[in-house]
Parts: structure tokens; C-alpha cells; sequence
């Protein structure tokens, strides 16, 4: 069922790569809901995922970008706003990726290089993605840009590595640069963090199904305590 919530809406859907990414999801309910989207991913990405076929599906184009280049960035914002005919209205940022988790690096033990690479493309890349659109001018007074994170930012979670600092940043990030945009052109710049879900990003993290368990059972211990 719709609600034409998202009617005229106008907005740009970074990092889903299949069914099974959130990112999907959210553009199909969006599409459902009236938005008009674009869906982006890097070019290998859109290679070796099933990124065209999502765009097929909800009658749009895929614009390739690697949200780690801001020219990649500056082309994707120009180039989404000439197809839907005027500025944005909301963003999800669901990216993240940690070349220490898929080596199995010990947290102890990191790769300083990964390290590198996870921040960049899990944290920084959300500040590129807000400065490119800032300097053009590229979201609409009250848009909303969303940034997908997850509570081990703020709690421990063995497993979930060096992610967890790529989190925090993410979060911190949000704070900083939603003051500035929130202040002078009224954009609102959120995270939030969803309960553990089987994706492809978050089946890699060790221990995780010990943790969809544990959220599973924590789940139907409240629901029995609010009865």
C-alpha cells in the first residue's frame, strides 16, 4: 500500500548492490511512495552487482560514482539534478566497507593501510558526499540527507572491528556538518542505526550470527515485559 508520502520528491540512493542491501529497500519503498530517484554505487559495483536491474525496475538510471572522489561526486550532483529537473530532496548514504574485517584482522593487529581505506570509504566519504552538495547548492531548503550506522559506534562489539571507529566518525560527521547545514539552509543530517540485518556488508562481520541471535532474543524479552 502507498501513501504518496514521497510525491514529487526528488532523491539520491547510494550503495545498493542487491536485494539484499538495505539501500535496495529503501529505494523500492521510496519509488512506491512517489519519489523520483537516482541510484548510484561505484563502477565495479554496478559490474558485478545487480545495481541495473534495481534501476530497471523503478524506471530510473544508474549514475556510477565513487563516493570517495569528489569530481566522481561534483558529475553525479550535476547529472542528478539535470534528470529530475531541480535540486534534491533527500540522500541515503548506505556505504561501508572494511578491507581489516574481510581479512580477518585482529583489532589488535590492524592493517594501518585497511585502516585507511575503511574510514575513508565508511566516514569520509559522508563528508565528501555533504561538502560537493553544500558547494553547489544541491539540496532543497528542509532536504534531508541520511547516513546508515550502527550502535557499535557507541557500544563494543568485538567482531564489528575497525567499523566501529568508521561509525563513530560517520556520527560525528553527521553532528558537525548537520549544525552548519541545519543553520544555514535548514537541511537535516541524521544517522541511524538499524537492528542487525542479514546483508552482504554485515554477513562478513565475525560473530554476527551470534549477534542476530542475541538481538533476536533481546527483541522477544521486551516484547513479553511491555504486554
Amino acid at each position: 500500500m502507498s501513501n504518496n508520502l514521497l510525491k514529487g520528491k526528488k532523491g539520491i540512493i547510494f550503495g545498493a548492490l542487491n536485494p539484499d542491501s538495505i539501500a535496495w529497500k529503501v529505494a523500492e519503498r521510496a519509488h512506491k511512495e512517489g519519489a523520483s530517484l537516482i541510484i548510484t554505487n561505484t563502477p565495479v559495483a554496478v559490474r558485478m552487482g545487480e545495481t541495473n536491474a534495481l534501476a530497471e525496475k523503478l524506471n530510473t538510471i544508474v549514475i556510477g560514482a565513487d563516493a570517495t572522489n569528489v569530481d566522481d561526486l561534483n558529475n553525479l550532483f550535476i547529472q542528478s539534478m539535470e534528470k529530475l529537473g531541480g535540486k534534491i530532496d533527500f540522500v541515503l548514504h548506505s556505504i561501508g566497507m572494511s578491507p581489516n574485517v574481510r581479512k580477518e584482522r585482529h583489532y589488535s593487529d590492524l592493517d594501518y593501510n585497511y585502516l585507511d581505506k575503511t574510514l575513508d570509504v565508511s566516514a569520509v566519504s559522508f563528508h565528501k558526499v555533504l561538502q560537493t552538495a553544500r558547494k553547489l547548492d544541491a539540496i532543497n531548503e528542509w532536504g534531508s540527507v541520511v547516513a546508515l550506522s550502527y550502535v557499535a559506534a557507541q557500544r563494543t562489539f568485538f567482531g564489528y572491528n575497525d567499523m566501529a571507529d568508521a561509525k563513530a566518525l560517520l556520527e560525528s560527521i553527521a553532528r558537525s556538518f548537520g549544525y552548519i547545514y541545519g543553520r544555514e539552509r535548514r537541511v537535516r543530517i541524521n544517522t541511524i542505526s538499524q537492528s542487525p540485518t542479514v546483508t552482504t556488508a554485515g554477513s562478513g562481520v565475525k560473530g554476527f550470527d551470534r549477534l542476530l541471535d542475541f538481538a533476536e532474543r533481546d527483541v522477544a524479552a521486551w516484547k513479553r515485559y511491555c504486554r
